[in-house]
């Protein structure tokens, strides 16, 4: 395809098949997936976005939006289609007193954290901060600080974005509430983002770190770990692991490499308070280590960094969770003790505390009476080891699917199919299907966890 055109439109740069930098450009965080795009758009503005729309739309191309590319499944890519890829786009502006910040739709979390901290001051995200804005916020975003701050969707207060018939739009509550409500939550199936708006929350120093267990411990772990944190005091947030020890310094070296369960912590108190509502896990089985200390959060959001570099081997399997039953334990602890790999590990993310006070269809989040969100992945760097992970999460996910709520977090998903999708939306699935036939009724914003427009489906 000739793209002299669209050369002629970009201030970025437009990369094809045949540039020395296409294979670079092309790869993609889940070392997993290959896709070869015709061509990549590294757009610097909203105007290249918009250039970058049309042009797709004109000419029947298939189009893919990348932002920070953590995607599992890869659907900041395409085949044979072009990218728009946002990786260029990285600035963060804060307005202290307003607790507000602006952030550039290419963006990853570490550039919000970078400049939220010196304030005292945090956008609720994730648990990586390699992590792209775009994709978390928009498929809902669960972290560190959800029990006591809710998700991200909870904190976006407007977005700028590029529809499918290349017009640029604002959207709030005021403007376009509709779009607004559909992007919190519903993916990218809406249009481009080329700016977030968060309000901001008072966050510094956390006190952070793990507890390990001897896998032996596992059930009656999870069992008190469910009791506490049903209820637990807000400034307190823990995810559940099964994980592998990694052999990093901060360590103990005979632990280096071990199976064990886990609770990562969170607590946005000072250590002498934390260790004051943590008082009740003094109670459980004797830990073999306890590793919590005050750090600033942007520490915190990037501990696993360096675990998770880009280009992993990665597969991906989720559910949302409201109870850890008898079976559904021995079901955890059957597989989760035996992770296929260093790398590979199962976390229980906490969706309750300030998530469950917005209500169910208030964003296109659905599932906010969950207790969890599950994900099972199986991660190596080597690709001979594709079927051992692959295998490893989907017997893990199948033994305990049965035991799980309806639908799952979207950012967890791998291509599982429009059944699958319905179920993650539940009774919001029918109003996002309008949402999209209104501002993309072509579906040119497919290459995502497609929500087909309501004329597409004939219903």
């Amino acid at each position: 395809m000739n793209y002299a055109d669209l050369k002629s439109k970009l201030r970025g740069a437009l990369i094809e098949r045949g540039d020395a930098q296409y294979h670079e450009a092309r790869k993609l965080y889940n070392g997993m997936i290959d896709k070869r795009p015709d061509a990549i758009a590294r757009c610097v503005d909203a105007a290249d976005v918009m250039a970058c729309v049309n042009h797709a739309r004109e000419q029947g191309m298939t189009l893919a939006v990348r932002g920070g590319g953590h995607n599992g499944p890869g659907l900041g890519s395409c085949n044979d289609g072009l990218v728009i890829d946002l990786s260029a786009m990285r600035t963060v502006r804060v307005d202290p007193p307003a607790r507000t910040a602006y952030v550039s739709g290419g963006c990853v979390w570490a550039d919000v954290d970078h400049a939220t901290f010196p304030f005292g001051l945090a956008a609720p995200s994730g648990m990586i901060s390699s992590t792209g804005v775009g994709g978390l916020t928009l498929g809902g975003g669960i972290g560190h600080l959800a029990r006591q701050y809710g998700l991200t969707v909870d904190h976006l207060k407007a977005v700028d974005m590029v529809l499918a018939d290349g017009s640029f739009v604002s959207a709030s509550e005021r403007e376009h509430p509709d779009l607004f409500w559909a992007v919190r939550g519903g993916g990218g199936n809406f249009g481009v983002v080329t700016q977030f708006t968060f309000d901001l929350a008072p966050v510094g120093m956390v006190t952070a770190g793990p507890i390990f267990w001897a896998t032996d411990d596992a059930p009656e772990v999870m069992r008190r770990y469910e009791e506490f944190i049903t209820d637990a005091p807000r400034q307190i947030n823990g995810f559940f692991a099964f994980m592998v020890v990694p052999p990093a310094p901060m360590f103990p070296q005979e632990l280096h490499l071990r199976k064990v369960c886990a609770v990562m912590w969170c607590s946005t108190a000072g250590p002498e308070e934390t260790d004051r509502l943590l008082a009740v896990t003094g109670t459980w089985p004797k830990p073999l280590l306890r590793r919590l200390m005050p750090m600033p959060l942007p520490v915190l959001n990037s501990l696993f960094n360096e675990l998770y570099p880009p280009g992993l081997q990665w597969y991906w399997k989720t559910d949302f969770v409201d109870h850890l039953s008898q079976d559904a334990i021995k079901a955890h602890v059957r597989h989760g003790s035996n992770p296929a790999t260093m790398h590979s590990t199962m976390h229980m993310y906490p969706i309750n505390g300030a998530v469950h006070d917005v209500g169910e269809s208030v964003t296109p989040f659905e599932h906010r009476k969950a207790k969890w969100a599950e994900v099972i992945v199986g991660v190596d760097p080597d690709p001979a080891k594709k079927d051992t992970i692959v295998s490893w999460a989907r017997d893990y996910w199948d033994a305990v699917h049965p035991y799980a709520a309806a639908g799952a977090y979207v950012n967890f998903m791998m291509e599982e199919g429009p059944a699958r999708i319905e179920a993650t939306y539940g009774t919001n699935y029918s109003r996002l299907r309008r949402v999209k036939a209104r501002y993309d009724s072509g579906n040119l914003f497919r290459v995502n966890q497609n929500i087909l427009p309501a004329m597409a489906a004939g219903h």
